[in-house]
């Protein structure tokens, strides 16, 4: 057996308070779970753009983590800015560059929530900045209820990679977001969408795997989550 695939992830960051009097970083344990359960090792990623060049030469894959902020507007090309909208520039800056990078690679990349939204934008597409304002009759999309349970299905379509992966026609998901993909870039693939139109999963053929979707995968709510880990580890083991 070949040694486990060395699988990177995106870390939020926090200003002084809480936690640390002085700044710090942060990720949720389950994410690093959810790569161990599939045999994979966990390297949490400094927002060190210096270090770039050496995290894409060393991991075998890539995780673009989720957040409570949002992708600066002028990113994807829109001249006016959602009073809902709040940025961590610092963080995204650095994770643009990761993922160009590790896409120039041809790096396994899996974006999750605030990660999908952002490999989107990446790939050239847009963001709708706030789903109840944009979606007439939106879902809920930022859940009451504890998010290891579900909030909506959305369907997966058939001849995608993410179709492949789950072997079925819909999930049930956890839904934490009010911003989702807008305006997709040519190339980029729509695996998901939810009842009400909105966009829940992309994916990019072009690369031998590069997947994103808007829900959160490593809370484990339906068996298709698990199949989603497994594929990326599998896929990180191939190199």
């Amino acid at each position: 057996m070949g040694a486990a695939p060395l699988i990177g992830i995106t870390v939020d960051s926090e200003p002084p308070g809480g936690y640390s009097k002085k700044p710090w970083f942060a990720l949720r344990q389950n994410y690093c779970e959810a790569i161990h359960r599939f045999g994979g090792v966990a390297f949490l990623l400094p927002h060190d753009l210096a270090a770039i060049p050496t995290y894409v030469e060393r991991l075998d894959g890539l995780i673009i983590s989720g957040g409570a902020f949002d992708i600066d507007p002028t990113l994807f090309g829109a001249e006016n800015r959602h009073e809902t909208v709040t940025t961590k520039d610092t963080r995204t800056r650095f994770e643009w560059d990761l993922t160009r990078a590790a896409l120039a690679r041809d790096m396994p990349v899996l974006g999750i929530c605030g990660g999908q939204q952002l490999l989107h934008v990446v790939l050239g597409g847009t963001l709708i900045q706030h789903i109840p304002d944009a979606v007439p009759g939106a879902l809920e999309h930022e859940q009451k209820n504890s998010r290891d349970e579900p909030g909506h299905t959305v369907k997966v379509t058939a001849g995608t990679l993410l179709h492949r992966i789950v072997g079925c026609d819909q999930l049930a998901v956890n839904s934490a977001h009010h911003q989702a993909a807008g305006t997709v870039a040519p190339g980029t693939v729509v695996n998901a969408v939810a009842p009400d139109g909105v966009i829940e999963g992309i994916e990019s053929p072009a690369q031998r795997f590069c997947l994103g979707v808007q829900w959160h995968p490593e809370y484990f709510t339906n068996e298709g989550d698990a199949r989603l880990f497994s594929a990326f580890l599998d896929a990180a083991r191939q190199r």
